[in-house]
């Protein structure tokens, strides 16, 4: 299922940007990798996995507000409009919102894994041959990526941002993503964009430490990422999986705890691991209605209407650039 990666030959791993981040991330006090790299095609597919389980209810609860929802969503977005969606995936989540569009003008998807990109593009164009696909792949935070979009010019843009991703980031850091958005859209523009909602801490540590340990190959294959492409030795055994809510931070952070005292060497540079140390791979940010509110506000967006789920646990957003 998982197609090879190649690893970085040694003469090109100092300008690797992965090799950067990993070494940078390791190297502090607490450990950490940037959650972006979980997400290469293994990793797209566990993720996919992911989805598909009890435990998980986010994308589920999700959809089911889009079903519901979808005829006011559209209304909302309006007719010609373009649908920009940084971290796209496999695409899935974008095909009901296209269907129930008045004559959109385009969809450009960014996403960092171009397997996947390009499979989701074949498909929608296939599926909705009307509508113009522009893949664009990259790493949606880096401004090369939309480059793309100077050469189309539709009535509107919207971007699409569902999944909850906006929760992997810290709500400074979050904050400064949304001014990142909003730099790329113009006054009347909009943005769709999905958050789960602060709740029970049981509900919230079952849907990221699954019964089935779908999350725990999903957490550890970074380090075989690492194995596979830095030319690294990470005995996966030695790890485990640790998923937790953080009240105060509202918050849900993963780990990969260390079994045992350790040696790793990465690209030649050894990193000690002592028995219970741990490497912090994730956070999901939880948010209440009036605090995602307030953090639209302030990276420049006028929020207009929310949809949620019957048990408040989720939460579709649409704002715009006043």
């Amino acid at each position: 299922m998982n197609m090879a990666v190649s690893p970085i030959p040694d003469d090109k791993l100092q300008n690797s940007d992965f090799l950067t981040d990993v070494l940078a991330g390791l190297s502090e006090e607490q450990k950490t990798l940037p959650c972006k790299y979980l997400y290469d095609e293994a990793g797209s597919r566990l993720f996919e996995q992911i989805c598909e389980l009890d435990d998980y209810y986010l994308t589920r609860t999700e959809a089911a507000i889009f079903r519901e929802h979808i005829t006011a969503m559209a209304q909302q977005v309006g007719p010609g409009a373009l649908i920009v969606e940084p971290g796209a995936g496999n695409c899935e989540k974008v095909e009901l919102l296209l269907e129930h569009l008045q004559a959109p003008s385009g969809y450009y998807p960014i996403d960092i894994s171009p397997e996947i990109l390009l499979a989701a593009k074949a498909r929608i164009t296939a599926r909705l041959p009307n509508i113009e696909v522009t893949a664009s792949i990259g790493d949606f935070t880096q401004a090369d990526v939309w480059q793309g979009l100077k050469d189309i010019t539709p009535r509107k843009r919207v971007l699409f941002f569902p999944g909850s991703t906006i929760g992997n980031f810290t709500p400074e850091h979050a904050e400064v993503l949304l001014e990142f958005f909003a730099s790329k859209l113009s006054r009347g523009d909009g943005l769709l964009i999905g958050t789960d909602l602060v709740k029970d801490s049981i509900v919230l540590e079952r849907a990221y430490c699954d019964s089935e340990h779908v999350t725990e190959e999903f957490n550890k294959n970074i380090l075989a990422r690492i194995n596979s492409e830095l030319n690294a030795n990470f005995d996966l055994a030695h790890f485990a999986h640790r998923a937790f809510y953080h009240p105060l931070r509202q918050r849900v952070e993963m780990h990969l705890v260390s079994l045992k005292s350790h040696t790793v060497q990465i690209a030649g540079r050894k990193f000690e691991f002592a028995e219970g140390e741990t490497i912090h791979t994730e956070n999901s940010h939880k948010y209440s209605i009036s605090g995602f509110n307030r953090l639209l506000s302030s990276a420049g967006f006028t929020p207009i209407r929310h949809w949620c789920d019957s048990e408040q646990r989720y939460a579709v957003h649409y704002a715009q650039i006043s």
